[in-house]
C-alpha cells in the first residue's frame, strides 16, 4: 500500500483522534490548527461509553479513568422541589451493561490526553485556513500566512463554523433556538455548607435547566453548564470563550432548589454563547475532502454526545480508509457518510429536543453503539 498524504484541518478532540487513527493505519498524517496554543477554558465533558470505547482504541483510557469523575447515578430533579424524575444508574452498573464506564472529566483533560498521542512534528499551529483547492492531482489548502500545503486528502474537523464546510455546500443558516448557555468550572471548595452527592444532577425548569458534575476524580472541581431563554433580537455569539453576567445569570435561576442556589452563589464566573440550530448536511464529503464532527453535525449540547460523536467519526473514517490508496478515496469516504450519517443525525435530532434522561429512559441505542468493531457496512444494508 502507497501510504496516504492526509491533512486533517482542526485540532480539536475528532481532529487529533482521527490523526491518530489514520497513522496508526499507515498513513502520513498532518494537523493545521489556527490557534495558537490550547487553551484551558472552564468546560466539562461527559465521555459515555461509546466513547470510551474509541478512547480505549486510542489507549488513553486508563489516564483518564484515573483523573475523571465516575457519577453513581444520572439524576433529573424539579427545578424547585428537587424530586427526581428519573435515576440512570452509572458507575459499575453501565461499565458492566455497555462494557465502558461513563466519565466525567475537564474538557482540557481530554484534549491534552488525545494530543499526546500525536507528535508536535505533525501538529502546526497558527494556521489559519484561507481556502481549499482540489484538482485531479490532490488538494491544495492555502492558509491566511501564504503557506500552501498538498495533500492526498483532507479531513474537515474544523468546527462548528467549518470553513471547509462552507466552500463545499455554501454559507450555512443556522437556526438561533432563542437559548443561549452559561457555563464554567471552579474549585468546589467555593461551596459552603453543601454536601453534594457523588451524582450528576440536571435540574428542569419549564423553559430552562442547569446540568452539574464534578470533573476529577477527587471531586475537588465543579461544573455546570445551563440553558436558558434568551431575547431572539440579541444573540450571544457562538463563542466559547466569551464572558457572561454573573448577576443575569443567579437571576434567570431566581427561586430554583437551594442547591442551585448555593453552586451560584459560589460561581467566580462564567462564559456565555448562543445555542444553534441546524439541519442535516445533504453530505459530508466531495471528492477528496471529507468533513467530522461539528463541521458535519454540529449538534446541541443537550444529550453530551457531540464530542463522542466525532470520536465515532474518527474511528469509523480511519477503519475505512485502512488499505486504501489514492483511487480509493471517494468510495471510502462515502461509505464513511453512509455508516455514520443515519446515526449522527438521529443523535442531532434527539438533542435538539431535549428530553434525554428526563424520565425513564433506555440509553441502549447510544451508549451501546461500538464504532471500532460496528460492520463497515450501510446500517440498512446490514
Amino acid at each position: 500500500m502507497k501510504p496516504l498524504s492526509i491533512a486533517i484541518v482542526g485540532a480539536g478532540i475528532g481532529g487529533l483522534a482521527a490523526a491518530t487513527l489514520l497513522r496508526r493505519a499507515g498513513h502520513e498524517v498532518h494537523v493545521f490548527e489556527q490557534a495558537a496554543q490550547f487553551a484551558r477554558v472552564g468546560a466539562g465533558i461527559q465521555m459515555a461509553p461509546n466513547a470510551m470505547k474509541v478512547l480505549r482504541l486510542l489507549g488513553v483510557e486508563e489516564q483518564l479513568v484515573n483523573k475523571a469523575f465516575q457519577a453513581d447515578y444520572a439524576l433529573s430533579r424539579a427545578w424547585d422541589t428537587g424530586e427526581p424524575s428519573s435515576e440512570l444508574p452509572l458507575g459499575e452498573s453501565v461499565a458492566q451493561e455497555f462494557g465502558a464506564p461513563y466519565l466525567f472529566l475537564h474538557r482540557a483533560d481530554l484534549h491534552a490526553a488525545i494530543a499526546s498521542l500525536v507528535s508536535s512534528d505533525n501538529v502546526h499551529l497558527n494556521m489559519k485556513l484561507k481556502f481549499f483547492d482540489q484538482k485531479a492531482s490532490g488538494v491544495d489548502l492555502h492558509f491566511t500566512n501564504g503557506v500552501m500545503i498538498k495533500a492526498d486528502a483532507v479531513i474537515g474537523a474544523d468546527g462548528v463554523h467549518s470553513l471547509i464546510r462552507t466552500q463545499m455546500l455554501g454559507p450555512e443558516r443556522p437556526r438561533f433556538t432563542g437559548k443561549v448557555a452559561y457555563r464554567t468550572t471552579f474549585p468546589a471548595s467555593r461551596i459552603q455548607g453543601l454536601n453534594m452527592a457523588p451524582v450528576r444532577t440536571k435540574w428542569w425548569g419549564a423553559d430552562r435547566h442547569m446540568v452539574v458534575y464534578f470533573v476529577t476524580r477527587n471531586r475537588d472541581e465543579l461544573y455546570f453548564v445551563t440553558s436558558v431563554p434568551e431575547k431572539a433580537d440579541w444573540m450571544t455569539p457562538e463563542s466559547w470563550s466569551a464572558k457572561g453576567d454573573l448577576e443575569e445569570l443567579r437571576a434567570a435561576y431566581a427561586g430554583f432548589h437551594p442547591e442551585v442556589q448555593a453552586i451560584l452563589q459560589a460561581c467566580p464566573e462564567v462564559y456565555k454563547w448562543a445555542l444553534f440550530e441546524r439541519e442535516p448536511l445533504p453530505r459530508w464529503s466531495e471528492g477528496r475532502v471529507a468533513l467530522l464532527g461539528d463541521a458535519c453535525h454540529p449538534m446541541t449540547p443537550y444529550m453530551a454526545q457531540g464530542a463522542a460523536s466525532a470520536l465515532e467519526d474518527a474511528a469509523i473514517l480511519s477503519r475505512v480508509l485502512t488499505g486504501v490508496e489514492v483511487d480509493g478515496l471517494d468510495a471510502a469516504f462515502k461509505l464513511y457518510e453512509a455508516i455514520r450519517k443515519p446515526r449522527a443525525s438521529a443523535i442531532q435530532s434527539g438533542s435538539s429536543a431535549n428530553t434525554w434522561l428526563k424520565g425513564k429512559t433506555d440509553p441502549a441505542w447510544v451508549y451501546g453503539y461500538d464504532s471500532t468493531t460496528v460492520p463497515l457496512r450501510e446500517p440498512e444494508a446490514a
